[in-house]
């Protein structure tokens, strides 16, 4: 059984900000920024690719709700959305999870990618790939 699973049958207790028939939301018990919310479905799924379409639509309108919440109840300017899919990518817990992550101004955390070209022909042959 995963953690996950535990906290929505009630095994687990939570801080609770929203919750329906298909997803759970409550706060992140070690919040980078105050108010840092996880955003899960009830079902089990382990990554994006598993999870029903219904599900995923209940899980994307839970963090519009959330985001709303931050900005209004709380006067965060703005927030980041983070699914981590997969270890190899960082998913610590295996159940599928957003991260809403409450951003103030100068709050000292860097969200910054390494970027870099493609090399000549490369984005034509990855399109390839993916479309045949």
């Amino acid at each position: 059984m995963c953690i996950f699973c535990d906290i929505v049958e009630g095994k687990i207790p939570v801080q609770k900000i929203f919750e329906n028939d298909l997803v759970l939301v409550f706060l992140d018990h070690r919040p980078i920024n105050t108010g840092h919310a996880l955003v899960i479905p009830k079902t089990h799924y382990a990554n994006l690719e598993e999870v029903s379409e219904e599900a995923l639509i209940a899980v994307a309108l839970a963090i519009k709700k959330i985001g709303g919440l931050l900005k209004t109840k709380l006067a965060v300017p703005g927030y980041n959305v983070c699914e981590n899919n997969d270890g190899i990518a960082g998913q610590e817990v295996p159940h599928l999870h957003f991260h809403v992550i409450p951003r103030q101004e100068n709050d000292g955390i860097s969200h910054q990618w390494p970027h870099r070209e493609y090399n000549p022909g490369e984005a034509e042959e990855i399109i390839k790939k993916l479309l045949t």
